[in-house]
């Protein structure tokens, strides 16, 4: 069973304070690739849930994400009484060394204004209360997370299902070409030979060395054969449909034996000077590198 690198899961639980809204994405990476945003006050949680995803998704450019929305509105700001003040004593006491302490002098200058709403537009007056980390609360995040987690490998299984069927379907078309190239090369030994028969018949054969004739044609024949890879060949795509069928990630293994597959593929091209073996060989070829494309986005 092969399952797909893209995958996407989320969950959602409402707390007493809060909602909490759990997402994981998942796109296809050579290897793991985590990014992980989260409030605050859990941020000492991010290595754990890095482990986490690491031994559960194993592979991908992973991204979790972790929303929370007060239900209780509040302000999680404070007034910073003792900034205040000191803003308020500096005030004081550079009116004082200025000389504007003087009544008379206030009122016609309008200093008597009220002096609060400028404080409270000073750096530092307000300040954002620390958010403390909850223990129950966590316990509920993290099982929120896990519900995640399994909804991204359920939707990663539906979608390798999908791609199985495809690569399967294009395994067992280069199997049909397979098979189709057989005839076709025996003919074509076959015509080699009746060729080269014919050549040698116009030429005296009193210049042949009889053995060395037969040494050469043999090698040249052996040269011409594609017996050894057609069984390689056929041997590489069964062991292709059997490590689809492994438990394990096998993402990388089929990207290997891809390669293998299109070894063989490459020197059989090599070998054929038929005409219609070369059509074949380019439409075995053709399933290959869909199935690689494909490869890509499997764990």
């Amino acid at each position: 069973m092969i399952q797909s690198m893209t995958g996407y899961g989320k969950a959602e639980i409402n707390l007493e304070k809060s909602h909490f809204t759990i997402e994981v994405k998942s796109l296809n990476s050579k290897q793991i690739d985590t990014n992980i945003k989260m409030i605050s006050s859990y941020r000492d949680k991010e290595i754990e849930l890095r482990k986490l995803l690491s031994k559960k998704l194993h592979r991908g450019k992973i991204e979790l994400s972790i929303w929370r929305q007060n239900m209780v509105s509040s302000t999680n700001l404070s007034l910073n009484i003792e900034v205040l003040k000191d803003y308020h004593n500096q005030i004081l006491q550079l009116k004082n060394d200025l000389g504007l302490n003087k009544q008379s002098y206030f009122k016609m200058r309008g200093y008597e204004a009220d002096i609060l709403p400028a404080l409270l537009k000073m750096p530092d007056v307000f300040e954002k209360e620390k958010e403390i980390a909850n223990k129950d609360e966590w316990h509920n995040i993290s099982q929120a997370i896990d519900t995640a987690i399994s909804n991204l490998v359920q939707y990663r299984i539906v979608e390798g299902e999908k791609l199985e069927l495809d690569i399967k379907s294009r395994i067992d078309k280069i199997a049909i070409f397979l098979k189709r190239i057989i005839p076709l090369s025996e003919k074509r030994i076959e015509k080699v030979k009746n060729n080269l028969t014919k050549k040698l018949s116009e030429i005296e054969s009193k210049s042949i060395d009889q053995n060395r004739f037969e040494q050469e044609l043999i090698y040249y024949l052996e040269k011409q054969d594609i017996t050894e890879e057609r069984v390689r060949l056929d041997a590489h795509l069964t062991y292709f449909i059997t490590s689809m069928d492994s438990s394990t990630p096998n993402g990388k293994k089929l990207g290997f034996i891809s390669q293998e597959i299109g070894r063989e593929i490459n020197t059989i091209g090599s070998k054929s000077s038929d005409v219609e073996m070369q059509k074949i060989v380019v439409q075995m070829k053709d399933e290959l590198e869909k199935i690689k494309e494909q490869l890509l986005n499997i764990l």
